[in-house]
């Protein structure tokens, strides 16, 4: 029989990641575990890392969906490490959280391969789905479903985009995530095979037009920092760079260091001289669009996520059949079609 999670067990939880995973996981934990919650089921959603806004658009799905469901049975707890970074601290969170009991869970894996070789030595009771990222493709029969992006056609998309303005190619620098965060390589993927016209590449060498530079792909490790440093030190080490490509909008998520950095080559965005076409669509990345810091944007729908993810788990764990996978669509922002970051 599926188990929910009760109040003392909140507490273990708790008591158990203060140190290992910091403040901010205990106070989100802390806030699911009140009294009007102490009876209900858990339906768990634990991302790469609390410090990623992206996710907290996760997180806002969830209250909605809990807020729209007072009567459920089940509430949606939200949840993930203090830091994107910390991917074991993430592992350990799952494997907590399964081990003392939960309806089911929906993880957005920062480590697939790591994320998939624990889920197969704990082999969870429970149902297990992936939202936003999914595992690997070999590991996929260990959830039931991944909810999110088609992150390889995103990854088309953000060629197409550069394609559209770079006709005749150039130089290229992509910034992804984490190493092993099989989302991010899946957009790399279909950037790099829609411009070379052809599967499995794994670098662009003059296919289509297109090269890129050494010292890329540059790692966020999905750290909005680190982003924002890679872009100054490629702009100032590549002043003829034809192409940057944010895989994921890291840098864009701190609005002011942005600034600082593409203010560095204002004149070369204006004149399309540099190009600069970003993943995601959160306020601060709208505004720097509006602002002529990007040329495109390809945006995903992590409030939906957040949001569908409860009923998802809850079909789960009734024994229904679900669709595998659910994607929550995209959005294209340009500037001849700007769309959803019109203003």
């Amino acid at each position: 029989m599926l188990r929910s999670v009760t109040s003392s067990k909140r507490e273990e939880i708790i008591l158990r990641y203060v140190n290992h995973i910091g403040v901010a996981l205990a106070v989100l934990a802390l806030a699911a575990g009140g009294t009007q919650a102490q009876d209900k089921k858990t339906l768990a959603i634990v991302v790469k890392g609390l410090d990623n806004p992206f996710f907290e658009q996760i997180n806002l799905g969830c209250q909605d969906w809990a807020s729209n469901n007072p009567d459920s049975e089940y509430e949606c707890l939200y949840t993930g490490p203090a830091s994107s970074a910390d991917e074991a601290g993430q592992v350990q969170l799952v494997d907590d959280l399964i081990t003392r009991g939960v309806a089911a869970i929906a993880i957005s894996p920062s480590n697939a391969p790591a994320m998939a070789n624990r889920l197969r030595e704990i082999a969870p009771d429970v149902p297990v789905m992936t939202v936003d990222a999914d595992l690997s493709e070999a590991d996929r029969s260990l959830r039931a479903t991944f909810l999110g992006t088609d992150n390889y056609m995103m990854g088309v998309l953000m060629a197409e985009q550069a394609q559209r303005l770079k006709p005749e190619g150039g130089t290229v620098c992509l910034q992804l995530g984490n190493v092993a965060a099989d989302n991010i390589n899946a957009r790399a993927a279909g950037f790099r095979d829609t411009i070379a016209g052809a599967e499995g590449t794994d670098r662009l060498a003059g296919e289509g037009g297109w090269s890129e530079i050494e010292g890329c792909p540059v790692f966020t490790n999905d750290q909005i920092d680190l982003a924002n440093q890679q872009m100054a030190d490629v702009f100032t080490a590549n002043p003829d760079l034809d192409a940057f490509i944010l895989i994921g909008g890291w840098a864009q998520f701190a609005p002011q260091a942005y600034a600082q950095v593409t203010d560095q080559v204002m004149d070369r965005l204006e004149s399309n001289d540099l190009i600069i076409v970003a993943g995601d669509t959160l306020p601060p990345q709208v505004q720097a669009f509006n602002e002529g810091r990007s040329h495109a944007q390809i945006g995903q729908r992590p409030f939906e996520m957040g949001q569908r993810a409860p009923d998802v788990m809850i079909q789960l764990v009734n024994g229904e059949t679900v669709e595998d996978p659910i994607y929550t669509g995209l959005d294209i922002c340009t500037h001849e079609e700007p769309g959803f970051c019109a203003q």
